[in-house]
Formats: structure tokens, sequence, C-alpha cells
């Protein structure tokens, strides 16, 4: 492993990630996590400091990274590619989660940074970033108005998902799987009406041609 005079800032950041986000749950996502974090890696203070000088969402955005990184490690798209797609998005998802089991707190708080008026362009920005290689990772090559709709969806259903995460204390986070099956199901529903609505207009049913057909039977 290079050294950390050898990585970028970019690098440095999403190395120290893991322990400021474990040093969060006591400390906040706060300069303290950070050093914290830099006497645990054996990172200089001064350059662990300089990494995060932009505040708590750098830190929150790091963290986000190495996930979204152990996620694209743990479940390429080809380990994907034979399962239907609900049962894709659902074991992204989880392995989303288990990344992050046992930070509950850490999460917590970071949900409550990001959930700052001013933060809010740039977890907006996080969240469609994650959803967006979770679909990717699930086969989607939408590219058209699609590609818009399910990202924006799915960040919202993950977003939700956390949010029951860090409170579940069920066993094996039961309750949190529940709510995830069943907001999953729904993305499956409005993805097949929406694809139903958007059959040409001879493929859908038409009251005023059912009617016609019954007043003038074809021969």
């Amino acid at each position: 492993m290079a050294g950390a005079e050898d990585l970028s800032l970019d690098d440095l950041r999403r190395r120290l990630a893991p322990a400021v986000a474990a040093a969060a749950a006591f400390d906040g996502w706060s300069g303290e996590a950070v050093r914290a974090a830099a006497e645990s890696t054996g990172v200089d203070p001064d350059v662990a400091a300089f990494a995060f000088r932009d505040g708590a969402m750098a830190m929150i955005a790091a963290w986000i990274e190495t996930v979204d990184a152990r996620m694209a490690a743990a479940l390429p798209a080809e380990a994907l590619a034979a399962l239907p797609v609900r049962e894709r998005i659902r074991r992204l998802v989880l392995c989303r989660l288990e990344a992050v089991a046992g930070l509950e707190e850490s999460l917590r708080r970071a949900l409550a940074v990001m959930a700052m008026p001013r933060n809010a362009p740039r977890a907006l920005k996080l969240g469609w970033q994650s959803a967006d290689a979770m679909w990717r990772l699930a086969g989607d090559r939408a590219t058209d108005f699609n590609h818009y709709s399910k990202r924006a969806i799915l960040a919202g259903v993950y977003a939700a998902t956390l949010a029951v995460f860090v409170d579940d204390a069920s066993e094996g986070k039961r309750d949190t799987h529940a709510f995830l099956d069943r907001r999953l199901e729904g993305i499956i529903r409005f993805e097949t009406a929406k694809r139903q609505w958007l059959r040409p207009s001879e493929e859908r049913f038409s009251m005023a041609r059912f009617l016609g057909r019954l007043r003038y039977p074809a021969s």
C-alpha cells in the first residue's frame, strides 16, 4: 500500500474515510474524528486535516465513495446478470447496508448533517450517484427519461431505507429488510405500469376503440 505522501488527496480521503466514520460515532463528523482517524492509520494529522478542510460533508462523501467501491467489488455486474432486476437491486442495497453495519450512530449523524438545508444540494448529488452506481451494476443502460426516473426513485427508496436501518433493533435487521422489500415491490409495480402507459397508442387499451368494436364488430 502506498504511503500517504504518495497519494492524491482523493485517495487519501478514501483511505481515511472508514476510520473517520468509526470515530464519528463518538466525535461526530468533526476535526476530532479526523485526528483520531489519522492517529489510527499513521497519517500525519495536519495532512489529514488538510484533506478534509471542507468539513463534514467532505468526510461523509469520502465514506460514501468507499461504500460504492465495496459494493462494486462485492457485486460486479456479471455476478448479478442472471438474477431478476428486483433481486439485483435488493442485493446491492443490502450490500451497502452490510458495509455500514455497526456504524449506525455514525450513519445517524451523517444523515443529520446531510439533512441540513445548506447541505441539501450535495446530499442529493451523493444520493443520485449511489443510485446510479446501483442501476449500472444492475445492468441498466437506459439513456432516456427512464434513466432519470429510475435513479430518482431508487435514491428515495435507499434514503428511506437508511432512515429505518439506523433505528432498527430487530434481529438481523429484519424490519429493514421487510421495509426494503415493500419499497422495491413498489418500484417494480411502477415500472410495469409505466411500460404499459408508454406503449404505442395502438397497443394500449382504448375505451373508444372497444365500444366501437362492440357497435361495429369486424365481419
